[in-house]
């Protein structure tokens, strides 16, 4: 597995991406009170919101087992801030053998770029999955990951490794930061923005983060969650 230095190469899937000196830009660009300041309020907020949507949290587990057979929580390898994989956490919106079933549902994805597999109506997904993943409660499990510091609230959502195998130089800059639940793109549309745009929506948010950027992202992903745009 090697680290990438030249523009165009991929990211081999689980590779551990390293500070580059090609672009510099796998560096915390911010020093002083930022980092520590953001980890404050991630630690914070992530611990007052499990304690509070705890009985949501128990209802909704509830509803998924009783629903379909398997577990509860689904976890799925994500690659996180230089290229390390961590397990991301969600409630189980779908039955259990959809990985196997994307396969052959691959030619129907509505994602332009390809890079991500999104169908509006997945056949792979229950009547109750369908109900959390349009009001975003399957992805409430991802405070944990926040706790524990493996994600932040705001930040780039993270990739599967599939999908960092594809990317080039300019889409691995996106690994440049800790991964988050919710950044620009997710409170601009969603799933209805390409692949492309994401990727610089994301670097926009690298570029131009402040802990003022995160606040007014994280008070924007409320209306966004509560209109669903882009939800599916």
């Amino acid at each position: 597995m090697s680290v990438l230095t030249q523009p165009g190469e991929v990211i081999t899937a689980g590779t551990q991406v390293l500070a580059s000196s090609y672009t510099g830009w796998l560096r915390d660009a911010h020093d002083g009170l930022y980092p520590i300041v953001k980890r404050s309020i991630d630690l914070l907020v992530s611990s007052v919101a499990l304690l509070l949507l705890f009985p949501l949290l128990l209802l909704t587990a509830l509803a998924v087992k009783l629903e379909s057979p398997g577990p509860v929580l689904f976890s799925q390898t994500r690659i996180g801030r230089r290229g390390r994989p961590f397990k991301c956490w969600k409630f189980r919106s779908m039955y259990t053998d959809a990985e196997a079933r994307k396969t052959e549902l691959q030619a129907h994805n509505e994602m332009h770029g390809g890079m991500t597999f999104k169908m509006k109506h997945d056949p792979r997904i229950t009547r109750i999955g369908r109900f959390i993943r349009k009001a975003s409660i399957d992805e409430l499990p991802q405070l944990w990951n926040v706790w524990i510091g493996e994600m932040s609230l705001v930040g780039p959502r993270p990739p599967v490794p599939a999908e960092v195998a594809q990317y080039t130089a300019m889409d691995r800059l996106r690994l440049s930061v800790k991964p988050g639940i919710t950044c620009i793109w997710q409170v601009s549309g969603r799933s209805d923005i390409p692949f492309d745009e994401q990727v610089q929506l994301d670097i926009r948010y690298i570029h131009e983060r402040s802990l003022w950027m995160d606040i007014r992202l994280l008070l924007a992903t409320v209306p966004a969650v509560l209109l669903a745009r882009g939800a599916y």
